[in-house]
């Protein structure tokens, strides 16, 4: 079994400019915009269990500022066993980490994100 830790060096720039434009995004009041750049961050770190729980404290702590109790609550269990799934390398490759979606649920990796993976040697799988 392999046990992941930090994100990569080649694949951090991506997953700290996807932060960014959350930042930005949210502070121009373009919550969409923002929840997706988060989504984005997500499916980048999810493999590294700092990235991953970073992301989902994040999105717990957006969660409160919109005043969402579902994805308040639904935050919760992802913040406290993701980053525990991520060390041990099992994680629903390309689920966007909402509360909108089933935690252990894989999705298809959007074309843009393949492209930023392959760009920094990783495998996302």
């Amino acid at each position: 079994m392999k046990f992941y830790t930090l994100i990569p060096k080649s694949l951090k720039p991506f997953f700290e400019i996807e932060l960014e434009n959350y930042k930005t995004e949210y502070a121009s009041g373009n919550l969409e915009k923002a929840w997706n750049h988060l989504e984005r961050a997500h499916i980048i770190g999810q493999k590294y269990p700092y990235s991953h729980s970073l992301v989902h404290w994040k999105m717990l702590v957006f969660g409160f500022k919109i005043k969402n109790g579902k994805e308040i609550v639904g935050q919760i269990p992802r913040l406290i066993f993701g980053g525990i799934k991520s060390f041990v390398g099992k994680i629903p490759v390309g689920n966007p980490g909402g509360a909108n979606v089933p935690p252990l649920k894989p999705f298809p990796i959007e074309k843009e994100l393949q492209n930023i993976f392959i760009t920094a040697g990783i495998n996302p799988i």
